[in-house]
């Protein structure tokens, strides 16, 4: 790893073993939800633009966060950078899962906005980390549409 002025200058892989990490963590909680509860997630709120643009910032996100673009950033960007990252993103795992384990069986604003905002803070935060735009587009795309999905679909509910 080389130093140049006091900042991390190597770039990551093409595999982010942090990122899988971090998926790992954020997708255990989602799986055993899906497997314990058949009836899943309603949609209350049908919109079709939404629904597709959130699933392509999903996806997106999900790809990018373990697999590196040549060329496209994917850096730590100052010295400290990868203690910041682990910290901060163990912290808002953390918090993720304390949300699922509060929410479990609930539904509501709560539930819809802690469940939408923590995963989106954690693409986002790990694509301004790593100076990777790729995945701060989508990020940006998913968090806009996560968020208002989750949200319309918790003031919808019967």
């Amino acid at each position: 790893k080389a130093i140049k002025k006091g900042v991390t200058a190597s770039v990551m892989s093409w595999f982010n073993y942090y990122g899988l990490a971090i998926m790992a963590v954020i997708m255990v909680p989602n799986i055993l939800f899906a497997a314990t509860h058949k009836e899943g997630f309603a949609n209350a709120w049908q919109n079709k633009t939404v629904e597709i643009l959130e699933q392509v910032g999903r996806y997106g996100c999900f790809a990018l966060m373990i697999f590196h673009l040549p060329h496209a950033g994917a850096h730590f960007w100052f010295e400290g950078a990868r203690t910041v990252y682990l910290a901060v993103n163990g912290a808002l795992c953390l918090v993720y899962l304390f949300f699922w384990w509060l929410c479990w069986n609930r539904k509501g604003r709560l539930r819809a906005l802690s469940l939408s905002i923590l995963p989106s803070a954690v693409f986002l935060f790990c694509g301004i980390m790593l100076a990777y735009i790729p995945l701060l587009v989508f990020a940006v795309l998913f968090a806009v549409n996560h968020i208002l999905l989750s949200y319309k679909n918790a003031v919808a509910e019967p």
